[in-house]
């Protein structure tokens, strides 16, 4: 008898409680509803754009596979011209992989051309919209390596240690690491060459070859 009081009891004080705050309630729960009704348009419109992102990219990449080997052909300028200019109307203040995609067919381009500085500025924006994705840390090490091919190591041995340290797993960190090594060789900087060779003996144990190669300079440097 008492835990039915009780029962009685407990019911009475919710309902008194949803009476009391009926105003209040009635309104959570529409902005509950709102929220999931706006969480539910905003999926589907980002969907939608995702795949309308992806179908142009593909388009430009079909540009791009027609237009790639002739870069260097100066009867195509006009048409390696529009193709650029296309590219980044597309990319320009986006992010993800088909911006990420599209500033690296740039990159690609330049680079055939040894227009370096464009190609650095390229990889570079591959690397800044592409941060979420793996092609982040190929874009940073492909940045360095137009980096360094205008002479400036310092960047290029800080690309290289971002494409490593990147959040996204680097197939080529063992090579970019020895690359690291290989660049402070070329600044006389022969102690931090030594650290770089013994991090890829280090942090590589699996990968024969770039132990190897790290051993042998550091045995040529020693």
């Amino acid at each position: 008898m008492q835990n039915e009081n009780e029962k009685q009891d407990f019911g009475e004080k919710i309902n008194n409680f949803f009476h009391k705050n009926r105003k209040g309630i009635i309104i959570l729960i529409s902005a509950i509803f709102i929220l999931l009704a706006g969480l539910i348009v905003f999926l589907s419109l980002q969907d939608v754009f995702n795949k309308k992102a992806i179908a142009e990219t593909e388009k430009l990449d079909a540009r791009f596979q027609e237009l790639r080997f002739s870069a260097n052909d100066v009867n195509y300028n006009a048409e390696i011209q529009t193709f650029l200019s296309d590219i980044e109307a597309f990319a320009k203040n986006k992010s993800g992989y088909g911006a990420s995609k599209a500033w690296s067919m740039s990159a690609q381009i330049y680079s055939s051309r040894n227009e370096w500085q464009k190609a650095e500025e390229a990889w570079l924006k591959a690397a800044k919209a592409g941060d979420k994705t793996y092609l982040g840390p190929i874009s940073l090490f492909n940045a360095a390596a137009a980096a360094e091919e205008q002479g400036k190591i310092e960047l290029a041995i800080e690309l290289l240690q971002k494409s490593i340290d990147h959040k996204f797993e680097f197939p080529a960190a063992p090579r970019a690491q020895f690359s690291i090594g290989r660049l402070y060789e070329q600044l006389g900087n022969y102690p931090a060459a030594i650290e770089s060779y013994r991090t890829v003996m280090i942090n590589w144990q699996n990968v024969p070859v770039w132990q190897y190669l790290a051993r042998s300079r550091i045995i040529a440097i020693e």
